[in-house]
């Protein structure tokens, strides 16, 4: 059988009338951008009211709906540690109109630890990293350490004898806590609570002897004196804590934070996700907005798409790191 050859005027004709139809499409869909948004968004968030999460999407939506004159709508979808959030926005219309705040546990650590109906890199598109922040080492005051170094010494010198609490198995406290034993030799025992408030509360009355907590959980325990706060998880020092050191002083290279960022489904168009990161970014540079999330313990961030990209790349790495110490790899 002869190929099929096709006149090279008509092949012409027929690359012209492509070149015009795709030029049409995305003309069509700048167009479509710059409309966007023509009806409320919503913004979906994994975690009940209330929470970080919760206010951090709350401030920003209240600015964006300022800025493009349309209401940007907070919804709360909680369950499965976030995974029923990512999927629902994961699933829904690359429009523009659904966003997600997503958080370093539902995107970085729990497709690694459990089966979830989304992938967190092919099904998202990063917009912008509003918020992060680091945790805090907190040990008993019956521990008879100031720094992590002399902490380590301590519970090097008693292998199995010692417990670290967490809000739960899989919390980034937990894996937090397991990495810093992996990367120090330590052999400790994990006790999980059911939320952050119990397991501070065992660690404040001396019944387990370390913990990574949020600074709003811990800071008001050290200043009475029942608790030391040893280290943050940042690379540097912590604005709110300057004089706790960075664990990476002693351990080059450890860090782990939480954080929450803007994401959309993946084929959201470029011009719609490019306008709202520089929206976000605006916002987050706001001496206002940065000092109501400085209030609640969030390091301002309004990072790029790009940089934001690269968050999520990077933090994949070490969470498995952690997970992997923590023994809950996936099967």
């Amino acid at each position: 059988m002869k190929p099929c050859r096709i006149p090279l005027r008509l092949s012409v004709r027929l690359s012209t009338q492509l070149s015009v139809l795709l030029c049409g499409l995305l003309l069509f869909g700048a167009a479509a951008a710059q409309d966007w948004p023509q009806r409320p968004v919503r913004v979906i968030v994994p975690f009940p009211a209330g929470g970080n999460t919760d206010q951090i999407a709350r401030i920003t939506a209240e600015r964006l709906s300022n800025a493009f004159s349309q209401q940007f709508i907070v919804e709360n979808r909680v369950g499965a540690g976030g995974a029923i959030a990512a999927e629902l926005v994961a699933k829904s219309p690359p429009d523009g109109y659904t966003l997600l705040v997503g958080a370093a546990p539902m995107i970085a650590i729990l497709p690694y630890v459990q089966k979830v109906a989304y992938d967190p890199v092919k099904d998202f598109a990063p917009v912008s990293n509003i918020g992060a922040n680091p945790f805090v080492l907190g040990v008993h005051v019956s521990v008879p350490a100031r720094s992590v170094k002399e902490f380590v010494d301590y519970a090097s010198a008693r292998a199995g004898q010692l417990n670290y609490a967490s809000g739960g198995n899989g919390t980034v406290g937990h894996l937090s806590g397991a990495l810093f034993a992996s990367r120090a030799g330590l052999v400790m025992t994990h006790v999980p609570y059911k939320g952050g408030a119990p397991a501070v509360a065992d660690l404040v009355a001396g019944q387990v002897q370390m913990y990574f907590g949020n600074a709003s959980e811990l800071i008001q325990h050290g200043k009475s004196g029942k608790i030391r706060l040893l280290g943050v998880s940042s690379v540097q020092r912590a604005p709110q804590l300057p004089e706790v050191p960075a664990i990476a002083e002693s351990y080059p290279g450890f860090r782990t934070l939480t954080w929450n960022g803007l994401l959309a489904p993946v084929a959201t168009p470029q011009a719609i996700i490019g306008r709202l990161s520089a929206e976000v970014q605006k916002v987050v540079r706001d001496p206002v907005v940065a000092a109501r999330l400085q209030q609640i313990g969030v390091d301002p961030l309004g990072s790029t798409q790009a940089e934001f990209a690269e968050t999520i790349r990077t933090d994949s790495v070490i969470w498995q790191e952690a997970i992997k110490a923590a023994g809950m790899q996936r099967e």
